[in-house]
């Protein structure tokens, strides 16, 4: 398992990973119709990953098991509005497939976009998998909430150490 900055070469390999683990993760926690709907914007998943790799503007990793794409992550600057107390930097994505869950691919996913920095993320509510693997890391629910068209999202922030 390599974890490698990726390319613009990667996109539709990054796009298709992202529907696939969206319908994984999600398909107790989202209507139906939001993983389907996902799915007919595929071009467009694709287009918006080409974009956000060649404009560098986020950190990004993927998990390569021998030319097979199976995790990614994005980490950057915040999106939110500066706050006393939040850290500026945010993760914005992990993911990888179910067929590697505990295979150690989300650790070294995050190692890589995060390491040991201070930062923050939102995750989807009822989404416990997720929930459990960031409080092992150090974080926590802030009481922040979101709505998103897709569900609810609370915040976790891990502070400098």
């Amino acid at each position: 398992m390599l974890i490698r900055r990726p390319t613009v070469a990667d996109a539709e390999a990054i796009a298709d990973l992202h529907l696939d683990v969206w319908d994984e993760a999600y398909a107790d926690l989202m209507a139906r119709e939001v993983l389907v709907a996902r799915r007919a914007a595929r071009a467009q998943r694709i287009e918006t990953w080409r974009a956000s790799l060649a404009d560098g503007l986020w950190e990004q990793w993927v998990a390569d098991d021998d030319g097979r794409l199976v995790g990614f992550a994005t980490a950057g600057g915040g999106r939110d509005e500066p706050e006393p107390g939040l850290p500026r930097r945010e993760l914005m994505s992990l993911y990888v497939r179910a067929s590697v869950y505990g295979a150690g691919v989300g650790p070294a996913l995050f190692d890589a976009a995060l390491g040991d920095a201070a930062a923050y993320l939102w995750v989807l509510d009822g989404n416990e998998r997720a929930i459990r693997f960031y409080r092992g890391r150090g974080f926590a629910f802030d009481g922040r909430t979101t709505v998103a068209p897709f569900g609810r999202e609370r915040r976790m922030v891990r502070p400098a150490a």
